[in-house]
């Protein structure tokens, strides 16, 4: 049944990805791609924290796969990598975190108990570090792998030799 739902929920995280591909324009020849990238970086997120390991840490290892794959994508697809990375890697974004941040710091304002008010703070902080954090995470996951690969022009590397014809 946990099989069944990861795929599931990766599924979905795929559909947003080609929701946010279409939203920022992409070409028409890479949405499928970014919507398989978005996939398997949610299979892999989703797997990881299945074995009880962290949120942050899964976000990275799903955005260190997305970086990776997104590579390999703009040398097949002719397109620079961020046009794969950067739809793909947007579901991952801790939208509830920040929501429960921000209502967390709403209802701050308007506690008088003391008990009730560190409980509160704790709770804000907590979701707050969180989203921090996983932003954080998600933004290098996808910047290394680019950062480690660009040695030399994109001109130059393997994957953009050309066959030559002759005449």
């Amino acid at each position: 049944m946990i099989f069944l739902e990861i795929i599931t929920k990766s599924f979905w995280a795929g559909i947003a990805a080609m929701g946010f591909a279409v939203l920022f324009n992409v070409p028409r020849r890479a949405i499928l791609s970014i919507g398989m990238l978005g996939a398997v970086g949610g299979l892999i997120k989703f797997t990881v924290m299945n074995f009880d390991i962290g949120i942050i840490f899964a976000s990275f290892l799903g955005a260190t796969a997305i970086g990776i794959i997104s590579i390999q994508m703009a040398h097949m697809r002719n397109s620079p990598p961020l046009v794969f990375s950067i739809p793909s890697v947007i579901p991952m974004v801790p939208g509830m975190f920040a929501y429960k941040m921000m209502l967390g710091l709403i209802a701050l304002t308007s506690i008088e108990n003391t008990d009730d008010y560190l409980q509160s703070l704790i709770s804000t902080v907590n979701n707050g570090a969180k989203a921090m954090f996983i932003l954080i995470s998600l933004g290098t996951g996808v910047a290394i792998p680019m950062l480690l690969s660009r040695k030399e022009s994109i001109k130059k590397s393997k994957f953009n030799k050309k066959k030559e014809v002759t005449v």
